[in-house]
C-alpha cells in the first residue's frame, strides 16, 4: 500500500513539474476580452500596454541567414498619448552588396464593434520606405482605424545575412508590458556573448544546449511577466543605460576553424589597424605629408603645431553628420569633394599629427546616445565614433575637428561618455572621460519700467563650451522652432531675434522684448519680482521618491541670471529682497542670489554654480536643498510707491 501511495505521490510531482515548466514562443491566442480592459492593472494611467511581446532571434544552419522574429500585441488605452505605437518602423541593414529583408509580416487593428470584434489588416502594400542613412533604410506603416481600447497586433520576420548584427532588446521600456520574452537559437559553432543588464532579473530562464530545427543549437531564453513602464528620472542623458535590457555579441565561429571577433581591446585594435577603411587610411602618409598646413614644421612647440593643424582640418573640411569608425569615402575623396564622416576627418587629423611629430592615435567612443562602452565584453561593435588623441609632455589631449566651435579637450556634449578606448600601434588602453572643462550660461536682461505699465528691453542668451556646441546644434536642426522657444518658454513677446556663434566660439541670441503682464498695480502701488521673465518658478529637483540613479550635468557649469531694471521717475522701493548665499560643504554646489539699486536701477543677479560634470544620486538632496532656496529667493518680490 505504501509502495502505490508513493508511486501516486511521485507521478502527481512530476505532473506538477510538467505543468510549471513555461513554453516560450507560444504566444496566447486573441482575447476579446483584452478589448474590453478598461485600464493597465500595472498603472492605470498608462496610455498603453504590452500584452504580449516576443523577440527571437534564430540562426538557419540550412541557408546560414539569421532570422529576426518579432510578435507584438499592445493594448490602447489613449491613442493620443500612445503615438510611438500607432506606426510601426522595421529598420532594413545593407552593407557591401548584402542586404535584410523583410520576409513574413502580418498585422492587424482590432476593435470591438456592436459587441462583436472587428479586425483590420495592414496591409503590406501600404508600406513606406526611407534611407535613413547609407546602411540603413527603413520600412514604416501606419496602423489603420485605431481607437481608445484598439489592440494592435503584429508579427513580422526580417531574414539577415549579418550575423554580428543584432540588436539590443529593452525588457524595460516606458510601456508597462504583461509579458516579455527574449530568445536566441544559434548552431553550436556559431557562439555568442550575452550581455545583460539592468536590474530585473527574468521569472523564467533556460540556457542549455537542444537538439531543435534538426541540428543542435545553444539557446538562450529569458520571460519576465508584469513589467511596469520604466521611470525617468531627470538630469540623465542617457536612461537605457539603466533599463534591463539584452544585446548578443558574435564571440566566434567554428567551420573547420576557429575565429573569433571579440577578444580583448588589444586584438581588436590590431585588427583595426589591419582594416583597410581604417588602419589601411591610417598608411596614406603622402596625403597628409602633401597636405600639411603651410607653417607648421617652423613651429617651435608640440602645442602649436597641434593647434594649427586642428584649426585647418576643422576650417577646411565640413562633417556629413555620419558617425562610425570606418572611413565611407575615404580620405583622398575627403581631400577633393573637403565633405567626410567622422572618421574620415579625424584619421586624416591624426595623419597630419603624426606627419608633424606628435604622436597621436584614434580614440574610440561611443555616443551618450549610443549608450556606455561595454567594457567586460570587449567588440567593435560598441563604438560608434572616433576622436584623436595626442600626449605632448606626458598628458593626454583629445580634438574631434567634426565640431566648428570644439578645440583642444572642449568636446561635444555627446562625447563624454565616461570611458574610450585608445588604440596605439602596439595595444589598447581604457581612457576615463571626464568633462572638466566649464559650460556656462549667461541670461542678462536690461529692461525699463514705462509710463503706461509695461516692461521693455533687450535679452541676451549666451552659452559656451559643450554648452555653446549643443545649441548650435539645436538651431541648425530647426532655426524657427529654435527661435519659437523663446515666446513658448516665457510667454513674452519677442522681436527681432538673432542668434549666432561668436568668434570665440560661443553662442549667443539677442532679442527686444516688451510685457504688459510683469507687473501687478494695487492703489499707487507697483508689485515686480525684479527677475522679470527669468525667476525660477519650480525646483527641477522635485522628486519624491528616493534618487536610484546618478545626476549628469554633462559638464561643470556655473549658469548667470542678471537683471537691469529701470525705475521709473517718481517711484521708490518699499522694501528691498533679501540676499542669500548657500554653497554645499564641500564647495561642490553653490548658489547666490544679489540685489542692489544704483541710481534709479535695480541689479539682481542670481548665480548657480555645479562644479563636476555628474554627481552620485547621494547628492540629490542636496540639490534639492539648494534648488528650493534658488526658486524662493527669485519669486521674491518688490512694492514700487510714487511718491506723492
Amino acid at each position: 500500500m505504501k509502495k502505490i501511495i508513493l508511486i501516486i505521490i511521485c507521478s502527481a510531482n512530476i505532473m506538477m513539474i510538467k505543468a510549471q515548466k513555461h513554453e516560450f514562443l507560444n504566444p496566447p491566442k486573441f482575447s476579446d476580452a483584452d478589448l474590453s480592459k478598461p485600464k493597465s492593472l500595472l498603472d492605470e494611467n498608462a496610455p498603453a500596454e504590452i500584452l504580449y511581446k516576443s523577440v527571437h532571434f534564430m540562426i538557419d544552419t540550412s541557408t546560414g541567414s539569421m532570422h529576426k522574429k518579432y510578435f507584438y500585441r499592445v493594448k490602447i488605452y489613449d491613442k493620443d498619448k500612445a503615438e510611438n505605437w500607432l506606426n510601426l518602423e522595421v529598420p532594413l541593414y545593407q552593407m557591401n552588396g548584402d542586404k535584410e529583408t523583410l520576409g513574413k509580416f502580418k498585422a492587424f487593428t482590432y476593435n470591438l464593434e456592436n459587441g462583436t470584434v472587428v479586425p483590420v489588416k495592414v496591409e503590406k502594400s501600404s508600406q513606406y520606405k526611407s534611407k535613413e542613412s547609407k546602411y540603413v533604410q527603413m520600412t514604416k506603416f501606419a496602423f489603420p482605424n485605431v481607437k481608445n481600447g484598439s489592440v494592435l497586433e503584429y508579427q513580422y520576420d526580417v531574414v539577415s545575412p549579418f550575423l554580428f548584427i543584432i540588436p539590443e532588446v529593452l525588457v524595460e521600456t516606458d510601456t508597462p508590458s504583461i509579458y516579455t520574452e527574449y530568445v536566441l537559437d544559434a548552431p553550436l559553432n556559431i557562439a555568442y556573448n550575452i550581455n545583460y543588464t539592468g536590474e530585473l532579473a527574468p521569472k523564467y530562464r533556460v540556457i542549455e544546449e537542444q537538439n531543435i530545427y534538426g541540428s543542435q543549437y545553444k539557446t538562450f531564453r529569458f520571460g519576465y511577466d508584469n513589467v511596469k513602464g520604466f521611470k525617468t528620472e531627470k538630469f540623465i542623458r542617457n536612461d537605457n543605460n539603466f533599463r534591463t535590457k539584452i544585446s548578443a555579441e558574435l564571440n566566434s565561429t567554428n567551420f573547420s576553424q576557429l575565429k573569433l571577433y571579440s577578444s580583448s581591446w588589444d586584438q581588436i585594435s590590431k585588427r583595426l589597424y589591419e582594416n583597410e577603411d581604417f588602419g589601411g587610411e591610417l598608411k596614406k602618409t603622402k596625403l597628409a605629408k602633401e597636405n600639411m598646413p603651410a607653417g607648421v614644421m617652423e613651429m617651435k612647440t608640440d602645442f602649436e603645431k597641434a593647434n594649427a593643424i586642428f584649426s585647418y582640418v576643422q576650417k577646411t573640411f565640413t562633417w556629413n553628420k555620419d558617425k562610425g569608425v570606418y572611413t565611407e569615402n575615404g580620405i583622398k575623396k575627403l581631400l577633393e569633394t573637403k565633405i567626410g564622416n567622422a572618421a574620415e576627418i579625424n584619421l586624416f587629423l591624426i595623419m597630419l599629427f603624426r606627419e608633424a611629430g606628435i604622436k597621436a592615435d584614434p580614440l574610440m567612443i561611443s555616443t551618450v546616445e549610443n549608450g556606455l562602452i561595454n567594457l567586460v565584453s570587449p567588440n567593435v561593435s560598441n563604438m560608434n565614433f572616433v576622436l584623436a588623441s595626442v600626449e605632448i609632455d606626458k598628458h593626454f589631449h583629445i580634438y574631434d575637428a567634426t565640431s566648428k566651435q570644439s578645440s583642444m579637450d572642449e568636446l561635444p556634449l555627446r562625447h563624454w561618455n565616461q570611458y574610450g578606448i585608445l588604440l596605439t600601434k602596439n595595444k589598447a588602453l581604457q581612457i576615463q572621460m571626464t568633462n572638466m572643462k566649464p559650460s556656462n550660461t549667461y541670461l542678462t536682461v536690461d529692461a525699463k519700467i514705462n509710463d503706461d505699465g509695461s516692461i521693455s528691453g533687450s535679452y541676451s542668451d549666451k552659452d559656451t563650451g559643450a554648452f555653446a556646441m549643443y545649441v548650435k546644434d539645436n538651431y541648425d536642426e530647426n532655426a524657427e522652432k529654435y527661435k519659437k522657444q523663446y515666446k513658448e518658454n516665457f510667454s513674452i513677446d519677442f522681436t527681432g531675434i538673432d542668434s549666432k556663434v561668436l568668434d570665440n566660439g560661443e553662442f549667443e541670441s539677442t532679442m527686444k522684448f516688451s510685457s504688459n503682464n510683469l507687473i501687478d498695480r494695487i492703489g499707487k502701488k507697483m508689485i515686480i519680482n525684479p527677475m522679470l521673465f527669468l525667476s525660477k518658478t519650480s525646483n527641477e529637483f522635485d522628486q519624491t521618491e528616493a534618487r536610484k540613479y546618478p545626476i549628469d550635468f554633462g559638464s561643470p557649469t556655473t549658469k548667470v541670471k542678471k537683471v537691469t531694471l529701470e525705475i521709473p521717475e517718481g517711484y521708490t522701493i518699499e522694501e528691498m529682497p533679501k540676499n542669500k548665499k548657500i554653497v554645499t560643504e564641500d564647495k561642490e554646489i553653490e548658489y547666490s542670489y544679489v540685489i542692489e539699486q544704483k541710481g534709479n536701477k535695480l541689479e539682481v543677479t542670481s548665480t548657480t554654480k555645479i562644479s563636476s560634470a555628474d554627481y552620485p544620486k547621494d547628492y540629490y538632496p542636496a540639490f534639492k536643498q539648494i534648488w528650493g532656496v534658488a526658486s524662493k529667493h527669485e519669486n521674491q518680490v518688490i512694492s514700487l510707491i510714487k511718491k506723492s
